[in-house]
């Protein structure tokens, strides 16, 4: 093995920011070390690239910092539907742990560093043998932990969690407190490091709660509802600001249409579909709706059709009704994508700003 350094971000719940603290964490770390790698062992969440299924993170990573090592190998397990219950039948370890050694060591021959992402909570993957502190002790790294902003919540899921990691003989570096708001920012900081060090543990940053790296982007709207594209497919990565359901009147409507809005409406009312696309002309260039979903797989009539087709953002329309669209856009996940430029930048700049990269190289 090359004597290259090794770093797991792990978390204490899913989507407390693991990837958004990578991706600052790969850049930051440049100066310090040019050749850095990526991989995510274990992966849930994957997308069809290449011809494999690799979890989203690896291929935000490989694309923003043109890593160029193999995709499977940045992610050798990808958890699909039915792995779990296989697993518990048949078992399979020693196969999987070779994999993620195998793949390891590929990625890991000509670096300086690798960053080596978990999957939700300590836990998690246990069910096959492959938690995240087991992954960990395997690839011999040490580990830092990333929470969400608050004070007793995250000590006592940081402390469950490092229980975890301690059992398998896994050393914790510190602790990131992720997601602060910013009223509570200053107090935060105090009281969790205090708290933090009465447990032996470092606060390695306190980063803020950023409503910026939450908004998605048309695509991802498309993406999470399943609807398609009826036209403007050219403004589908207009940013999601606000998103409305129109139910109400016209007049009311008007009121509401602010710019970057999504509206959620009927495909038979006609009325509020016209209002949408008569604000968005007397709006101008420079504030545009972001888009509409037409639901209830009702497609409005010939007429208006025409006039939808000629308007100047993303028309997406659903099968669904209002209820489920509205339901399936509200829990949708907000992921970074490789596309998203100014998310991009947004994470390398709190990870500038917030984390403590002495203590962190220096640990290292």
């Amino acid at each position: 093995m090359s004597s290259h350094k090794r770093l797991f971000v792990a978390a204490t719940r899913q989507n407390d920011g693991k990837s958004t603290i990578c991706l600052g964490l790969l850049h930051i770390l440049k100066e310090k070390y040019s050749m850095r790698g990526f991989i995510k062992p274990v992966g849930q969440h994957y997308v069809e690239q290449d011809g494999c299924k690799v979890d989203e993170d690896v291929v935000l990573m490989r694309d923003v910092y043109c890593i160029n090592n193999n995709l499977k190998d940045m992610n050798p397990i990808a958890v699909e539907r039915g792995f779990t219950e296989n697993y518990i039948q048949e078992g399979g370890l020693e196969k999987y742990t070779k994999s993620i050694k195998d793949s390891y060591d590929r990625i890991s021959a000509d670096k300086d560093l690798v960053i080596i992402e978990g999957t939700g909570h300590a836990g998690v993957g246990a069910v096959f043998d492959l938690s995240n502190a087991s992954v960990a002790k395997l690839l011999n790294s040490k580990v830092i932990i990333v929470a969400t902003g608050g004070i007793g919540r995250p000590i006592d899921e940081i402390v469950v969690n490092k229980a975890l990691f301690d059992q398998n003989g896994v050393e914790i570096m510190g602790v990131i407190i992720n997601k602060v708001l910013a009223e509570k920012y200053e107090k935060i900081k105090k009281i969790a490091g205090l708290g933090l060090q009465r447990k032996g543990i470092k606060l390695l940053g306190t980063v803020p709660f950023h409503k910026k790296l939450t908004y998605p982007t048309m695509k991802q709207i498309m993406d999470a509802t399943g609807a398609k594209v009826l036209c403007g497919e050219k403004f589908l990565q207009r940013k999601v600001i606000t998103i409305l359901v129109g139910a109400m009147e016209p007049y009311h409507a008007l009121e509401h249409f602010t710019p970057n809005s999504l509206i959620i409406v009927p495909g038979d009312r006609e009325d509020i579909i016209l209002a949408v696309i008569a604000t968005e002309r007397i709006m101008g260039s420079s504030n545009k709706v972001a888009g509409m979903i037409l639901t209830g797989g009702l497609l409005p009539h010939k007429g208006v059709m025409k006039v939808v087709k000629d308007s100047h953002s993303t028309i997406l329309f659903s099968e669904d009704d209002t209820y489920l669209v509205t339901k399936k856009v509200h829990e949708r996940r907000v992921k970074i994508r490789a596309t998203d430029k100014d998310k991009v930048k947004e994470a390398v700049q709190l990870a500038e700003t917030y984390l403590d990269i002495d203590e962190i190289i220096n640990q290292l």
